[in-house]
């Protein structure tokens, strides 16, 4: 059923549905973590070797799908704050003296 047991997940071209559900549910999980398209491409790529292409297919689908969701939580992503804020390390290195 999957490519090998290394990797347990389905393959897209020989499981098209199961692969394509498997990435809604992966972006699924990137929403409920406050992501967005492109940090959710990024975790795909990296962490689910997922073609970046398909990641965008999926989401673009998805929006057309759920506009309403989207419009929601678009607004809600964009009047959080940002937590890119650079912050000391709580333990800085010593000085040497």
């Amino acid at each position: 059923m999957y490519q090998n047991q290394e990797y347990p997940f389905p393959c897209l071209c020989c499981h098209p549905q199961s692969y394509i559900r498997m990435v809604h549910n992966l972006i699924e999980r990137c929403l409920v973590l406050g992501m967005d398209r492109d940090q959710c491409v990024k975790t795909l790529t990296i962490h689910a070797r997922i073609r970046p292409l398909v990641t965008i297919t999926v989401w673009r689908e998805l929006m057309k799908e759920t506009k309403d969701f989207f419009q929601a939580y678009f607004s809600n992503i964009s009047s959080r704050p940002s937590l890119s804020v650079q912050r000391e390390p709580r333990f800085g290195r010593r000085k040497q003296y």
